[in-house]
Parts: C-alpha cells; structure tokens; sequence
C-alpha cells in the first residue's frame, strides 16, 4: 500500500511517480555490559517486526564510533501501519529493554519520498 502519491512530467520523459514513506530512527544509549542482552531481545523481535502489514524496512544497527550507541532503523508505508506497531505487544516489548539503557532513547519519525524504480533517482516536492 502506498501513503501518497504525486505526478511530475519530465521533458521527453514519462510521469515520475513519488513514494512517501514514514521513516522512524530510534537511538539509544545501552548500559556498557548489556550489550549483549539489549541486542538479543531486538534481534529476536526484528523477525516478527518484519512480518507487520506496513513493514518495509527493519535493521538494527551498532555504531562504529562508540560499541553502546545502537540505532534501530524502520520504515513504514503509512501513518494507519506504523500506528499500530506502535500500538503492538512488539513495541511494547521493545519499550520494556529501556532499563537497559543510560539514557533514554530517543526517537525520530519523519514522512520522506522516495522515487520508484522508473530509474529517475531525483525526489520532487509535491504541490499540495
């Protein structure tokens, strides 16, 4: 399913299409030692994350700079899907492992478009 679509003409070229996607980035600051732990539970919970209706992207991700700064990284075709995984026994789960961090985690969510396969790699703002 796709959020919003727009149509832009391109000289000598046909219609590009625009994808919008809701991007989420959840950072987080884990406790040195629990590594370990932290990764396993989002390991074990990445798999079924990947299967909700929406779900087009799911990675989790260790940062090069510093071992404990991990990122979470999902993508999600509409508001309506993302809302419900925020909503699931999943998230919920995820939500709980928040003891195991130094800090809160923080998280981005930000709607972003992304062209289709027409091989035309330029994103155009929609006129609304």
């Amino acid at each position: 399913m796709i959020s919003e679509i727009c149509f832009f003409p391109f000289a000598g070229k046909p219609f590009a299409l625009i994808v919008f996607m809701i991007l989420v980035i959840i950072r987080m600051k884990v406790i040195p030692g629990k590594y370990k732990e932290l990764s396993q539970t989002i390991a074990s919970l990445i798999i079924s994350i990947r299967t909700e209706k929406g779900c087009e992207h799911c990675d989790f991700c260790r940062s090069m700079e510093d071992e404990n700064e991990l990122i979470l990284l999902e993508e999600w075709n509409t508001r309506e899907n993302l809302k419900g995984h925020l909503e699931s026994d999943r998230f919920r789960v995820l939500r709980g492992t928040l003891n195991l961090l130094q800090k809160p985690s923080e998280m981005m969510c930000c709607t972003v478009d992304r062209p289709d396969k027409t091989g035309i790699t330029e994103p155009y703002p929609c006129r609304r």
